[in-house]
């Protein structure tokens, strides 16, 4: 499966924990979870959820509509094989979980995960994202001279928006610490905002 189908995958399942919900419920909390920038088409969510139920991850059902005149809607939920699948993507901690898309699903079903695999997973993140700033600092600094003023204040944008996201993926790592050392949650610091996709 492309990663970007597995990625979808996760969600829908991490979605269908929380209640059965049709394929436009779905597409709408997908949306909002991939963000702005990445809008998921039926074409994108169908052919997956048809894969999932082939593969009896989820099943589907028929709701009632309200209105008599309204088409019946199909409702899709997780069997336990999705739960299982669920869980065993969830506990996966290579690379691929550090990756833009794989990670922020990851992170929104964090709750459902074992803190030791959050810690691992956070890590390898911040470890990602160190050597993506020095790669482009490095660039930056060779290449500063040599484009528009415009171009390098993307470049400088693209610097401070993975410098933020790294403080960020420090203080959750530290307040996993914290909370496994049986401290209480600390508060949010001014650095810790919602990660930036780069």
């Amino acid at each position: 499966m492309s990663r970007r189908g597995e990625t979808i995958e996760l969600a829908v399942l991490g979605l269908l924990h929380e209640g059965p919900m049709h394929g436009y419920e779905l597409r709408k909390r997908l949306n909002l979870m991939l963000g702005w920038g990445r809008v998921l088409s039926y074409g994108s969510l169908y052919p997956t959820l048809k894969k999932m139920l082939r593969g009896n991850l989820i099943e589907e059902s028929t709701s009632t509509p309200a209105i008599a005149t309204r088409r019946p809607r199909i409702v899709y939920q997780v069997t336990e094989a999705g739960t299982h699948e669920f869980e065993r993507l969830m506990s996966e901690v290579g690379p691929a979980a550090w990756e833009d898309d794989n990670f922020d699903i990851r992170f929104a079903f964090f709750g459902r995960t074992d803190m030791e695999i959050r810690l691992r997973v956070l890590e390898g993140r911040r470890i990602r994202l160190q050597e993506r700033l020095d790669r482009v600092q490095r660039e930056l600094s060779m290449t500063e001279k040599e484009v528009d003023r415009y171009a390098a204040e993307l470049q400088r944008h693209g610097v401070e928006s993975v410098e933020r996201e790294v403080r960020w993926l420090s203080d959750l790592i530290n307040a996993e610490r914290g909370l496994s050392a049986g401290q209480p949650m600390p508060p949010p610091s001014d650095s810790s905002t919602a990660p930036q996709q780069t």
